[in-house]
């Protein structure tokens, strides 16, 4: 895990270790144990590295690392690397490899990387369990090569000055401008975070929140031969949705079982301490069984939890449920209205775009707490919602998906066992209309969003006209289960925790890896029908029938939702918060963006998740229009 950043261009004098440095000091944090410089003979390409070493802390596996080909003198330097990452299937790929003949001088993830690109070229790619983001130089060919993770845990950005022929690229916005690009606010991006609480463009996705800096996609990756002046991007790897196929529920559980607990085994592979975050519910609680399974008497690592007394969602009966269940060595941290406020420029410096609740901090404090301990790596749960059917907005997806297919029993029998489950779920005549009515149904949607926006009355009448494209409402197409997870875990909702849980992890220097997220595993879930993701008037069901030999019955059999969710409400109340937000209206009120009639009103707590969370969106909005 660490910084990447580099610059190609046929200008020398564009290339210079002054600018290189400046860049990686801009990733310090991404960082803390290291720091490489590289340029090519001929000055067309510079990488710059910061270093956060858990595999392999030898110098020998410092970056920009090179590699000479198979078959070639070690004199031959043909290919150089900056990486962003770990691949968890390193020393599997390693075997492959050195049964082809591959030799290595080094027991890091990253000499494998290389030794696979020589080996497979892009199709490397399609051997990676792991999150990653990386750039090679194939000195031979002259050609750029960068890519990024299956699901976008891994940040890249870049920017490319088409005229000059230069392209700048960084794990951070921020060292993109520590190198001059220039750095203005998307106008439409931040009238659809204000607007609508949408931290990301729905329509050409590698736009970011500001002009002319792009994000390279999930599941993609870019190739260049510099001489050809001509930059390609192509995906990967998709998930088929559409391919579902009943199982004999046994074997079922018994593949999601090896999958899940295979995924975990492998992210347990690390040269520095290895801890776990506990969060409450059902999915980080799965990852501290199937270690306690896989480690059998090893129940000495740490945990780290943030928990908030009094406040009726504080989730630490549970957490103690698994922390007495295994022995946990546990940590906790209770974040405050006051810690937020003092930290809320530096919380904002570190994710540089639009955060959607101070649910972020909340993880932030987490991270910051595992620094504090000396852990170094951090096991979480994120990515289980969304490949396996978690939030409550996805049930009545699911009973529309039933009764399209006519399955009227079924659907009797799943709508009675979620309401005697007292789970909150949307329901109503216009949900039997939409089962047969998809189409009808994303229209609706999105005309609903589009209204919503035009019908705000604290916009400045000029700013919303100005940048509303029509595009701030893309809604899906669905008509199963499957087609709203796949949505959200390909195409909006994922990537955005995937941000905030990158950011909050790397600003402390610590890596944050996700078992729910590798690939053969989410594969396999969309492989299966909705049934095995809501059933008998649970979510997650497969999940909880894996672990319930594992988990107490407690957190396994649990039916609420809560999601890390901080008081905001009352965060929100206190004083010191509600003059930094009308500070933050008047700011945004002066740039035209705001109607001044929106001074006068009092300022209006919501919780985390609230729809209409305004006065949160102003506030962050403002913070990172003045940095």
């Amino acid at each position: 895990m660490c910084g990447i950043a580099g610059i190609i261009s046929p200008n020398p004098d564009l290339i210079s270790p002054a600018r290189l440095e400046k860049m990686a000091g801009a990733l310090a944090h991404r960082g803390p144990d290291g720091e490489g410089y590289w340029i090519n003979d001929s000055q067309s390409v510079g990488f710059a590295h910061r270093r956060l070493s858990v595999i392999d802390l030898s110098e020998a596996a410092a970056q920009p690392m090179h590699y000479a080909p198979h078959g070639s003198p070690t004199s031959v330097q043909r290919y150089t690397i900056t990486y962003n990452g770990e691949i968890y299937n390193y020393p599997e790929i390693k075997k492959e490899l050195v049964s082809k003949g591959y030799a290595f001088r080094t027991g890091s993830d990253t000499e494998v990387i290389l030794a696979a690109y020589d080996c497979y070229k892009e199709a490397c790619l399609q051997y990676f369990d792991g999150m990653f983001a990386f750039a090679i130089w194939d000195a031979a060919t002259q050609t750029f090569f960068a890519a990024r993770d299956r699901f976008g845990e891994k940040p890249f950005f870049y920017f490319f000055d088409e005229p000059n022929n230069t392209f700048l690229f960084a794990s951070e916005m921020k060292a993109l401008w520590a190198a001059g690009i220039a750095k203005n606010v998307d106008e439409e991006a931040l009238l659809y975070y204000i607007g609508l609480g949408l931290t990301q463009l729905p329509v050409e996705k590698h736009r970011t929140f500001y002009k002319k800096i792009y994000a390279l996609s999930p599941a993609h990756y870019m190739k260049w031969q510099v001489t050809r002046r001509h930059i390609t991007a192509c995906r990967y790897w998709d998930i088929d949705k559409d391919n579902t196929h009943p199982r004999n529920e046994k074997e079922a559980v018994e593949i999601f079982r090896s999958l899940f607990f295979t995924s975990v085994k492998r992210r347990l592979r690390s040269d520095v301490p290895v801890g776990t975050s506990l969060s409450g519910g059902l999915d980080s609680a799965a990852i501290a069984g199937a270690i306690h399974s896989l480690l059998p008497g090893h129940n000495n690592y740490k945990n780290f939890s943030a928990v908030f007394p009094g406040y009726e969602k504080d989730e630490s009966a549970y957490m103690q449920e698994v922390v007495s269940a295994f022995g946990l060595t546990h940590f906790t941290v209770s974040p405050t209205h006051s810690c937020l406020t003092d930290a809320l420029e530096k919380l904002c410096y570190h994710h540089e775009q639009p955060i959607g609740s101070a649910s972020v901090f909340t993880q932030y404090a987490v991270c910051r707490l595992a620094k504090q301990h000396g852990v170094k790596v951090l096991l979480d749960g994120q990515g289980a919602d969304e490949t396996i059917g978690g939030y409550p907005k996805y049930i009545h997806w699911w009973l529309q998906e039933l009764l399209r297919h006519r399955k009227m029993a079924q659907f009797k029998r799943e709508k009675k066992n979620l309401t005697d489950h007292h789970i909150a779920f949307d329901w109503s005549y216009k949900n039997y209309i939409a089962a047969y009515t998809p189409g009808l149904t994303t229209l609706l949607l999105q005309q609903r969003e589009n209204k919503r926006l035009r019908a705000n009355t604290e916009i400045e009448p000029a700013f919303l006209h100005a940048f509303n494209s029509g595009n701030g409402s893309c809604k899906p197409y669905i008509t199963s289960l499957n087609d709203v997870l796949y949505h959200n875990t390909m195409q909006s909702g994922l990537e955005e925790l995937l941000s905030y849980a990158d950011r909050n992890a790397m600003s402390q220097g610590i890596e944050l890896r996700l078992p729910f997220l590798n690939h053969e595993l989410v594969t396999f879930l969309f492989s299966l029908p909705g049934n095995y993701k809501i059933r008998d008037g649970y979510t997650k069901w497969i999940l909880r029938e894996t672990m319930k030999k594992e988990l107490p019955a407690a957190v396994t059999w649990r039916k609420d939702k809560i999601g890390f969710e901080p008081p905001q409400l009352h965060w929100m109340e206190q004083p010191a918060l509600q003059e930094r937000i009308h500070d933050a209206r008047q700011k945004l009120s002066a740039a035209g963006i705001l109607r001044k009639a929106v001074l006068k009103e009092p300022v209006r707590p919501q919780a985390a998740y609230a729809q209409e969370n305004n006065d949160w969106r102003y506030l962050i909005a403002a913070t990172l229009m003045q940095q």
